[in-house]
């Protein structure tokens, strides 16, 4: 009875630890995040030497990274390329800190992600067309940091996208109808100058079709 006792307890604990443990790559993809974004000065740090599981921030599902939420967390530097190796995350929230830079080409590439939330930093560049890559995104923010170019069409193409906020930033061009309508600031944006206007929006237009009397 003894004997059965101890392996059951053997198999609740092994589950237990493979339940907190993550792939060496995940693991070292969150470390280089903590650095590049000067961890050692974050509101609330992670002890490197503990569990993943206990990180401020981590949500992990499964053995799998799956949620990030570090917002108002006194972020500061650039994300690196190997957050493209966090290949199951649905949720990046990383709002209201001071990270700066342009977007790694990397995390276009995590086609799980469902909310992004970058809103209220520092970031700056244009944002590429491998958007379209992030097919089943539900929310994107964006707003107040200093994203310029235009808006990349294929924003159009996410069919999943229900919620967006891309105001506040120096982005020029035009922009679809159906784009402005998810944005609730309605694609306000900042000039050289710092002067707020407003994109132009691409009116759709009818075609029709008219028969000519010969």
């Amino acid at each position: 009875m003894r004997k059965i006792f101890f392996l059951f307890l053997v198999f609740a604990l092994s589950n237990s630890v493979f339940a907190d443990t993550v792939s060496d790559k995940e693991k070292d993809a969150l470390i280089k995040i903590y650095h590049a974004t000067n961890g050692g000065e974050w509101k609330v740090k992670w002890d490197l030497t503990s569990s993943v599981s206990a990180w401020f921030g981590v949500e992990i599902n499964n053995g799998k990274v799956v949620g990030l939420n570090l917002s108002n967390n006194n972020l500061k530097g650039e994300l690196p390329s190997a957050i493209g190796s966090l290949q199951h995350l649905q949720i990046l929230a990383l709002f209201d800190n001071q990270i700066g830079g342009g977007l790694p080409d990397s995390l276009y590439e995590i086609s799980t992600l469902k909310v992004l939330l970058l809103n209220n930093n520092k970031f700056s560049g244009s944002l590429s067309y491998k958007i379209r890559n992030f097919n089943v995104l539900e929310n994107l923010s964006l707003f107040d940091n200093s994203f310029e170019g235009e808006i990349p069409k294929e924003l159009e193409n996410l069919n999943h996208l229900s919620e967006m906020n891309l105001s506040y930033n120096r982005f020029k061009g035009s922009v679809s109808k159906k784009l402005t309508l998810l944005d609730a600031l309605n694609m306000t944006m900042f000039d050289e100058k710092g002067n707020p206007f407003l994109l132009d929006v691409n009116e759709e237009k009818e075609i029709t079709n008219s028969n000519t009397v010969n």
